[in-house]
């Protein structure tokens, strides 16, 4: 596990957006494209619009994918897919090839195949997967002491999992989640905390526990690569 810790939000912004795209940059020129999974949240917005502004970047070779998604319509105001859409692929960024995990089923369950078949359609493994984590030391959808958790958690599972409850009364969607067997096998992961508040989450999850309390945990514990954690005050 490696840190780079900044004095504020804006530095933050800024080092890591640069940082982002000379990534998609070497992949790119390494393999021809390059593929990033994205989180939602409120964290990432001024990321995904400080990254938007990479004229440079051949968007028009970068592939996004998702973490994980709440299963609503993308025009409901609590899609993961519409804030992607909305901070990031807009201005230049419009070219890249955006991959969205919700498709037309009825529920993640049902839908869970065919996202899997689409991932499985990507150029993997994901040059970079860019992490949040919840006040709960929740990451991705892998919730505390949910049914599926340890599905989600398996190093040799499926790439995505339908999630069950519980999930955050603050947005308590049924959900489709990358599972830990997809994030590890990243050439990179990073993971984004903001807020002191997070900073004393993240503190807590280091410390000896279960898994199934704080989800972080599975990829705090993970091998190769290690987890890089950008984070301010």
């Amino acid at each position: 596990m490696t840190g780079r810790e900044f004095p504020d939000a804006a530095h933050l912004v800024q080092a890591l957006a640069d940082d982002v795209a000379a990534q998609l940059r070497a992949a790119i020129d390494a393999r021809g494209g390059a593929l990033i999974a994205l989180s939602g949240g409120s964290s990432p917005k001024p990321l995904f619009a400080r990254l938007a502004q990479q004229a440079t970047l051949p968007w028009d070779r970068v592939t996004v994918a998702q973490v994980d998604e709440r299963w609503l319509p993308v025009t409901h105001a609590d899609s993961n897919a519409r804030l992607i859409s909305e901070h990031l692929l807009q201005g230049p960024a419009t070219a890249a090839r955006f991959v969205p995990m919700k498709n037309e089923a009825d529920s993640p369950q049902a839908g869970q195949a065919a996202c899997e078949a689409t991932l499985r359609g990507l150029p993997l493994p994901f040059d970079l997967v860019l992490l949040g984590m919840g006040d709960d030391g929740h990451t991705a959808s892998w919730f505390p002491h949910a049914p599926r958790l340890a599905d989600a958690l398996r190093s040799d599972g499926p790439l995505c999992i339908a999630t069950d409850a519980p999930s955050p009364p603050q947005a308590p969607y049924p959900r489709m989640t990358l599972t830990l067997a997809a994030v590890a096998s990243a050439r990179r992961r990073v993971l984004l905390l903001q807020g002191r508040g997070k900073l004393e989450v993240l503190r807590k999850a280091q410390q000896v526990g279960p898994v199934d309390e704080m989800p972080i945990r599975a990829l705090l514990r993970s091998g190769s690569p290690s987890l890089e954690i950008w984070s301010s005050p």
